[in-house]
């Protein structure tokens, strides 16, 4: 008995301390992002930290993938990225499209794939042409990517407006190469007032799925959402926004700070060219952090996401170190 629960401790305390070890190890994070409207600013860029707090662009703050050969437009928006379930694979999805052809003009978004951060496979999927009866689909904004502890698989999500319709966020799970998508999209989240929403952001905390999405109605801003099931179709609405301006925001990106209880809840104040911070512990309260921010370049819509110190040096490798990192 006495030797059975030794082992037990043993046993536990390695577990433990491999955790721990794994957790400790991503001490970096990578911000990916695209910088404006113009068509040479409709592209992915990469910027580093080591606090989560301050950012260095990394390649000059040039892109670090050609839109041209990756999209159908020749430019790409919102670029999000996942680090998989096996901790070494990546997923990136983006929005294939040129704003300056119009809000209503793109179709599609574009999968990616890499394994080192740096060389990147993708795949075009394109809605309207994919699935029938999609005559009247207008746009498809800002995919991202989560994955469903129930399907245990990959689910990608995205808002979709068809003819004069709202905006739904819309989603279907992607392929096990993460090529494609499978099956028909089906509706996500729509708010209870039935107005539009774009820019999902999902993040799972405390056995539920927390949706950061911009609305509209009585006001535009950032709301959440929360459900224990993704594709129940039961939602918790908040009634606050969670943006700390009163200023129209957009493109919200929430992440944990390794090794801590805080959050980061970052957008784009778009109407004053300037990106807020804000954070809490709780996802429910945040205040404004924007003293504590630093960037050596002005992102719009973006993702951040830990990092190991390995994957941080090859991507100074691949890109160069930034000045003064």
């Amino acid at each position: 008995m006495m030797m059975n629960m030794k082992k037990n401790i043993i046993l536990f305390a390695f577990l433990f301390v491999g955790v721990l070890t794994g957790y400790c190890q991503q001490s970096a994070y990578l911000f990916v992002y695209f910088t404006g409207n113009r068509m040479s600013e409709e592209a992915v860029r990469m910027a580093v930290s080591l606090d989560g707090y301050n950012y260095k662009a990394l390649n000059g703050n040039q892109p670090v993938l050609d839109s041209r050969v990756i999209s159908s437009t020749g430019g790409v928006r919102d670029p999000h990225i996942l680090r998989c379930e096996d901790g070494k694979t990546f997923y990136m999805v983006v929005t294939d499209m040129v704003s300056g052809n119009g809000w209503s003009s793109n179709r599609a978004m574009i999968l990616l794939k890499s394994k080192d951060l740096v060389h990147w496979t993708s795949n075009i999927v394109n809605i309207q042409k994919k699935y029938p009866n999609q005559e009247d689909l207008k746009r498809v904004w800002a995919p991202q990517t989560i994955y469903d502890r129930e399907a245990g698989k990959y689910m990608v999500y995205w808002s979709m407006q068809h003819g004069n319709g709202p905006d739904i966020i819309y989603y279907a799970y992607a392929d096990k190469d993460f090529t494609d998508i499978e099956g028909e999209p089906k509706p996500l989240f729509l708010p209870e007032n039935k107005k539009s929403c774009i820019d999902g952001d999902i993040i799972y905390k405390d056995k539920l799925y927390h949706l950061f999405y911009k609305t509209e109605g009585n006001g535009n801003g950032i709301k959440k959402a929360t459900t224990s099931s993704l594709t129940s179709g039961q939602w918790t609405e908040s009634d606050d926004y969670k943006q700390q301006t009163k200023d129209p925001v957009e493109g919200s990106g929430i992440f944990p700070l390794v090794g801590s209880d805080k959050y980061i809840l970052m957008y784009d104040v778009y109407t004053k060219g300037k990106y807020q911070f804000t954070e809490s512990s709780d996802l429910e309260h945040f205040k404004v952090i924007d003293h504590a921010i630093s960037m050596d370049f002005h992102p719009r819509h973006g993702t951040v996401i830990p990092i190991t110190p390995k994957e941080l040096k090859r991507l100074f490798k691949a890109y160069g170190k930034p000045e003064g990192f």
